[in-house]
């Protein structure tokens, strides 16, 4: 027989051997296949297992429970897209307090290269921040897309570093023009690896806020990155 369950708090290819490794472990249980995009597990068990034996037989990090049935007549297409509206929420929440705040540090003096230099700062460091609550973690998603991540491990442990420094540099003012050309190079390779994702339609997750969110690869990550890159390129171009 076979039962699929719902489990939170999988955030990388770690995860799924973890969760994998702990279910098979269970008497009973011939194959436990983990689904990381929906947040699934399918167990094959030889008898019935209760949700709550499975349950204690996982690391404390992770949750399972039932799955919900879900109702047949609603399209599946809309559900699809309200999940990730919904998914991507805090993503959009995040860019509307550092427009906010980018708009509050100008409303005087209404410099819009000194706004730009703030805005890509204060990016920086908020996004960084996230990188940095579960370090380990990011570095593992980051390297499921990020080119030069994928070829050298050790990049996605100094990345957050890298970008923490980046916004240190802008908002100080500090070496702003090779702040703003590391801004293009290393968002611009991390947008290829985006761009490859995408076109592969690979459903992974994005680690631009780190593991803490469990954001899905999608458009938004690469406008966000075009964004960043985008304003880079005026600044150094003298456009504004």
């Amino acid at each position: 027989m076979k039962h699929t369950y719902n489990v939170t708090g999988m955030t990388c290819t770690n995860c799924i051997a973890s969760v994998e490794s702990a279910l098979n472990a269970v008497d009973a249980v011939q194959n436990a296949i983990v689904d990381l995009d929906k947040g699934e597990v399918t167990i094959t068990m030889t008898s019935h297992i209760s949700a709550e034996t499975l349950k204690k037989a996982l690391p404390e990090k992770y949750t399972l429970s039932e799955k919900k049935e879900q109702n047949v007549f609603k399209s599946s297409k809309a559900s699809e897209g309200k999940s990730k509206i919904k998914q991507l929420f805090p993503l959009f929440l995040i860019f509307a307090y550092l427009v906010a705040a980018t708009i509050l540090l100008h409303n005087e003096d209404r410099n819009v290269a000194e706004a730009m230099l703030d805005f890509m700062g204060l990016f920086y460091f908020v996004f960084s921040f996230f990188k940095f609550l579960d370090l380990k973690g990011f570095a593992a998603s980051f390297q499921m897309y990020d080119p030069l991540a994928s070829q050298f491990s050790l990049y996605g442990i100094i990345y957050p570093f890298i970008e923490l420094g980046l916004g240190i540099m802008l908002l100080a003012r500090f070496e702003v023009e090779i702040a703003l050309a590391l801004t293009i190079i290393f968002l611009g390779l991390t947008t290829v690896g985006v761009v490859k994702t995408l076109l592969s339609k690979k459903k992974i997750q994005c680690a631009c806020l780190g593991t803490t969110l469990n954001l899905p690869m999608t458009e938004a990550t690469f406008i966000e990155n075009a964004i960043m890159i985008g304003m880079a390129l005026l600044m150094i171009l003298g456009i504004f």
